[in-house]
């Protein structure tokens, strides 16, 4: 890690909890390779701190901030201007320091999108599953929609709420998980948004009917914990290719990172980041 000094920029992150969090590891692998004399922090910030410590992260100088759950919805009352991405998925999870206060982003969409170009995995024209109607998924709806796709079935436990937030899409038909028989025979890429099967419940599959995973070939689960989930055991076991969320990750950092020091991280550096992270 470079060395502290009078001259050190402080970037961090807020949430509850936040004792979990692998972001400092990142960044500070990042500022370490491209030799900035930036040091990544957590802070731990329950929800009625959270307006104090906005505000208090601008008076103390600091230049930015990602924001993890459950502020993500939250912090976006205390910005002072919002980019239109974060805007229409309604979720921030990065703060930039401007003239007058932070600037709210969102980088999980950029994140996946730049895990689908890594993985040369096309999506304009075609029809996808995704699974889950939560944060996450919203992001990734976004991409869907940013990146071409023809038609989403969006499969999730709460139909209402799916309903509610993405069934007022044109290319958006929104079942539940039992009613999976519905979509069309055919081949989907598919994405997995919940959190069943995260560890340390990792036994768990949010659809267990094996017929469903006939219609998947290609498949990303954004848990990354374990590595592979039951639900990519599952694509795998019937033909198809199943990629982890370690990518999107990273990706949606490395785009964080690039937002605080208004630089582009070269590949070569993701690339060693990416093989540090799975390892």
């Amino acid at each position: 890690m470079n060395s502290i000094d009078g001259k050190t920029r402080v970037i961090g992150i807020i949430g509850d909890p936040i004792e979990h969090t692998g972001s400092p590891a990142i960044h500070n692998f990042l500022a370490e390779r491209l030799g900035d004399n930036i040091v990544y922090v957590p802070f731990h910030v329950k929800d009625r701190r959270l307006e104090k410590a906005v505000e208090g992260a601008y008076a103390l100088d600091i230049d930015g901030l990602n924001v993890t759950v459950p502020h993500k919805i939250q912090v976006m009352q205390y910005v002072t201007e919002l980019d239109d991405a974060a805007l229409t998925i309604g979720a921030v999870n990065t703060l930039v320091r401007t003239r007058g206060g932070f600037k709210g982003y969102n980088t999980d969409f950029s994140g996946f999108m730049r895990q689908l170009d890594s993985l040369d995995i096309q999506v304009n024209g075609k029809d996808v599953i995704m699974l889950g109607a939560g944060g996450a998924a919203k992001a990734v709806m976004y991409s869907l929609q940013k990146l071409g796709a023809k038609h989403i079935y969006v499969l999730n436990r709460n139909v209402i709420r799916a309903s509610e937030n993405f069934g007022k899409l044109s290319n958006v038909t929104v079942l539940g998980f039992d009613a999976w028989k519905d979509i069309p025979e055919g081949k989907y890429m598919a994405v997995q948004c919940t959190s069943v099967g995260l560890a340390p419940q990792d036994n768990e599959c949010v659809i267990e009917d094996e017929g469903f995973y006939e219609l998947i070939d290609e498949a990303v689960d954004l848990i990354y914990k374990p590595k592979e989930t039951v639900f990519m055991k599952k694509v795998t076991e019937h033909g198809g290719k199943a990629y982890n969320g370690l990518r999107m990750l990273m990706y949606q950092a490395v785009s964080s990172y690039e937002f605080f020091t208004d630089r582009e991280v070269p590949e070569d550096i993701v690339e060693a980041l990416y093989h540090e992270l799975d390892s």
